[in-house]
């Protein structure tokens, strides 16, 4: 490892296809999540939050069962689950820690995390680790997109053709552009929400851009007066009829890319990390962030 700016955010999202590869093939761990049928609620901070957005939405649609997707903090107790599945890199962030112990004997609980010698790995009913995802970098890539990977093979998808198209962007450049906007608006449709945000948050992180991001249906309802020349609306999956040349006639660029949206999602960890390190910045310790929110008694 070098010493350079963001060098473990760009091992960390290299090693992507690898990671998922790997995730898809834990049979036995996906076992442990919760069987389909069953009513779960998904819940994380940040980032983790996000991927449990895009994890609610895949496993509702697809018939498996009622799933909801909360940040750990606003977790309505009185609400009944069959289980709470949660998701944390560090496994040490405080309001998960705090989610765990209320609802201990009450609902279970199942921890996905990468820290394997974490305090949730005592305090949660079933522990999913998956410490080779773990990430040295404050700024999430991996851990996150390889827990989605886990449970969307979980849910039957074959990751196949995900897989191949992270190895081929992870195989060609980046058009220029995409690291040079003024302002970025991220948009997705149903599990893409998640990704969408997770987008924007990314780019904030690391190089501290101006971004945004919604439902690509609710764009239109007032967001789209941001768009202008020189910014970006940058769309994961399929976008809504029409949206593209709406987009257009405002002067900014529509992007949207016709591979698996988590794939898409690998390409702007890498335009995000090339942006702050163009700017002078350091993904791996971003500005008035550290690897886990620990808060104070």
């Amino acid at each position: 490892m070098t010493d350079a700016a963001g060098a473990h955010m760009r091992t960390e999202l290299n090693s992507q296809p690898e990671t998922w590869a790997r995730a898809a093939d834990m049979r036995t761990e996906q076992g442990l999540l919760p069987a389909s049928n069953s009513r779960i609620a998904v819940v994380g901070c940040g980032t983790s939050w996000f991927m449990a957005q895009a994890y609610a939405a895949l496993r509702e649609s697809t018939g498996h069962g009622e799933t909801d997707a909360f940040t750990a903090s606003e977790f309505p107790l009185d609400r009944h689950y069959d289980a709470i599945v949660a998701l944390t890199r560090s496994g040490t962030t405080t309001e998960v820690l705090e989610l765990t112990e209320q609802v201990k004997g009450r609902i279970p609980v199942v921890g996905v995390i990468g820290d394997d010698t974490s305090p949730l790995v005592d305090l949660a009913d079933t522990v999913i680790a998956l410490p080779f995802a773990d990430e040295q970098s404050v700024v999430q890539t991996r851990f996150a997109t390889t827990a989605l990977a886990l449970f969307r093979a979980s849910l039957g998808e074959d990751l196949t053709a995900a897989i191949a198209d992270a190895q081929a962007v992870l195989g060609s450049s980046d058009d220029a552009g995409l690291g040079e906007a003024e302002q970025y608006t991220f948009l997705g449709l149903g599990w893409t929400v998640g990704l969408a945000h997770e987008a924007a948050l990314k780019m904030r992180e690391s190089s501290q851009s101006w971004t945004e991001s919604y439902s690509a249906m609710e764009y239109r309802h007032g967001p789209i007066a941001i768009a202008a020349p020189g910014r970006i609306t940058w769309q994961f999956g399929t976008a809504p009829e029409g949206l593209q040349a709406q987009v257009e006639a405002t002067g900014a660029t529509f992007v949207q890319h016709p591979i698996d949206p988590m794939a898409d999602l690998v390409r702007l960890h890498r335009v995000a990390l090339d942006r702050a390190v163009a700017k002078g910045l350091d993904p791996d310790q971003p500005r008035n962030l550290t690897r886990s929110v620990i808060l104070a008694d």
